[in-house]
């Protein structure tokens, strides 16, 4: 690094950039969501449903993943319940 790099002004990243990365971002979640089954969202608010005869829980604190692997899938189902001192 020469003296001249550190006296030059840093830029910010152009807007197309960003938008770039915002979209890759996009594209990337949309794959995922398009390899997911069509029932796994319904699945998801049956769930939480359920959890809610029991415990008062909010919507984005249960989530539910699918992971394919070579020979099986696992479901994983990650639920934040609160304190029970509360």
């Amino acid at each position: 690094m020469g003296i001249f790099d550190l006296l030059k002004k840093k830029q910010k990243p152009s807007t197309a950039a960003v938008a770039k990365e915002r979209l890759q971002i996009i594209v990337a979640h949309e794959r995922k969501r398009r390899t997911e089954p069509d029932y796994l969202p319904m699945m998801q608010q049956e769930i939480i449903q359920v959890i809610r005869k029991y415990v008062t829980i909010a919507d984005d604190q249960v989530s539910v993943q699918l992971d394919n692997n070579d020979d099986c899938s696992v479901l994983e189902l990650n639920v934040t319940l609160p304190d029970s001192n509360s």
